[in-house]
């Protein structure tokens, strides 16, 4: 018996228009090179290396033997709602009832949410540059239009508030802000958040404030733009960065309830609520504020420290970095290994056994991302393995 001829599927013109992530490509590239056989060390993914606390741990086993394994409220657990709440009062000055936050399958969710409850075709959203590959995409699939406003590196990336409002059209509906960001670890101080929020609010736009980063800083304060202007701000936050609970998957938000409750409504009918063992160990993240802290107070060091490590080592190599004041990266110009970062990630990649990530598509052409979240052992032997290239 002859096998059917196989159809051809045709694909929604959304699912065609997505490009694939770069950091996705550059990791499953390096597996296929490490399944073969070669030595590939990897910075290239943004996870911390450390191990989700004993503490956060123990609460999730509990919950477990429990049997907290059935469904939740979409917008999560009450009591976990009432912690994100605690939090955002004690750590950053805002007040959120509980029923103005809800919680979702990892940050990503949640901007995902927030972006498909705001946005309508045609509308156009500010995205500082260097920015998180996925915000432009996301934006994409809700049929409006990524806008990238220009950070220079001389500035450490910092967003300057003149560029934002020199693109502001009629269309402008939203802007993303991400501080401690992500390729750059710029920090935004209080004074352009502030001026921010005044142009939000002139132009009756919207903020979505992306603190995933938030307890990673190192030579600034953190603030969130929302203490400016609250009606107008969503604030994006999650256990997978600080608290090194990347396959937790808990992201949560707090903002004006409309927009909470359209949020609400799409998780509804897409994803219902987080994983409740997660839930319970999230709760014990922001409950148990004397081990969580310590944790994180220890993390922070050591990224400290790797960060001076990496920035100097890559300077003395004649790729100038910018020394990053949060997050866990690194953006380096690469232009003296190729003018071309595609190219230049791939000669590291081939010739160097190193895995980074290209910065086109952050919005960073000429520069590479490399993470260190990793031992110093590690970051040395990145820097031999790119000194063996450029050789």
């Amino acid at each position: 018996m002859e096998a059917a001829p196989s159809a051809r599927i045709a694909l929604s013109a959304r699912a065609l228009s997505l490009k694939p992530s770069a950091t996705v490509a550059v990791t499953s590239r390096a597996l296929e090179l490490r399944r073969a056989g070669a030595d590939v060390l990897s910075l290239s993914v943004g996870e911390p290396d450390f191990e989700t606390p004993p503490h956060i741990k123990a609460a999730g086993i509990a919950a477990i033997e429990a049997g907290y394994t059935r469904y939740t409220p979409v917008n999560g657990l009450p009591e976990l709602r009432e912690a994100v709440s605690a939090k955002f009062a004690r750590e950053n000055g805002l007040e959120y009832a509980p029923g103005d936050v809800t919680v979702t399958s990892g940050g990503k969710q949640a901007i995902f949410n927030a972006l498909l409850a705001l946005l309508n075709p045609g509308d156009e959203v500010l995205i500082p540059a260097p920015y998180w590959v996925s915000y432009p995409e996301m934006v994409a699939l809700t049929g409006a239009v990524p806008v990238p406003v220009p950070t220079r590196a001389e500035a450490g990336f910092v967003l300057d508030p003149e560029e934002v409002a020199a693109r502001v059209t009629p269309r402008t509906r939203l802007i993303v802000l991400n501080s401690p960001g992500n390729p750059t670890g710029a920090v935004f101080p209080a004074g352009v958040l502030e001026a921010v929020a005044d142009l939000a609010r002139r132009h009756d736009l919207c903020l979505l404030s992306d603190e995933i980063y938030e307890h990673l800083t190192y030579d600034a304060e953190h603030v969130s733009p929302a203490r400016f202007a609250p009606e107008r701000t969503l604030t994006v936050n999650g256990a997978s960065k600080a608290y090194a609970m990347t396959g937790w998957r808990i992201g949560y938000a707090g903002g004006p309830r409309e927009w909470i409750a359209a949020m609400n409504a799409l998780q509804s009918q897409s994803t219902t609520g987080a994983c409740t063992v997660s839930q319970h160990a999230a709760l014990a993240a922001l409950t148990d504020h004397g081990a969580t802290a310590h944790f994180v107070a220890g993390a922070r060091t050591a990224y400290r420290e790797r960060r001076d490590f990496l920035v100097a080592g890559l300077n003395a190599l004649g790729l100038p970095t910018p020394t990053p004041q949060g997050a866990f990266y690194v953006l380096p110009d690469t232009t003296r290994l190729h003018p071309d970062d595609l190219e230049a990630s791939h000669l590291l990649l081939e010739r160097g056994g190193l895995a980074v990530v290209p910065g086109t598509d952050f919005g960073a052409p000429g520069r590479v991302r490399l993470s260190y979240a990793a031992g110093l052992d590690t970051l040395a032997e990145a820097l031999r393995r790119i000194r063996r290239v450029l050789d």
